[in-house]
């Protein structure tokens, strides 16, 4: 099971730009390594990473074999209002993973 976290200021000021930070743990495998006796080890990746603001979709990436295991990320944005973050996660093998972070603007 993948665990994320998430760093992302309590408090900010509207109008200010503000960090985001993301790490999942995830086991990424290219699909290209072979075991030792011969056989493919399979795909397993994640494949893309979405963060929406209030509803509104700030960040995105579309991600490939060459991406590190771990995957994190490093955004900004601008505070317009109180709410929340909502990560997502998607990957091989139906691998899906969720989560939220609230922002205070003031």
């Amino acid at each position: 099971m993948a665990r994320p976290l998430i760093n992302v200021p309590a408090k900010v000021k509207r109008g200010q730009v503000f960090e985001i930070k993301t790490l999942i743990s995830h086991i990424m495998e290219t699909g290209f390594r072979f075991t030792t006796t011969g056989d493919k080890i399979p795909r397993d990746i994640v494949t893309t990473f979405s963060c929406s603001y209030n509803g509104e979709e700030i960040f995105r990436a579309d991600l490939y074999p060459a991406i590190s295991a771990n995957p994190f990320f490093d955004f900004f944005t601008v505070a317009t209002e109180s709410g929340t973050l909502d990560f997502k996660w998607t990957g091989d093998n139906g691998f899906a993973e969720t989560a939220t972070a609230k922002i205070v603007v003031e």
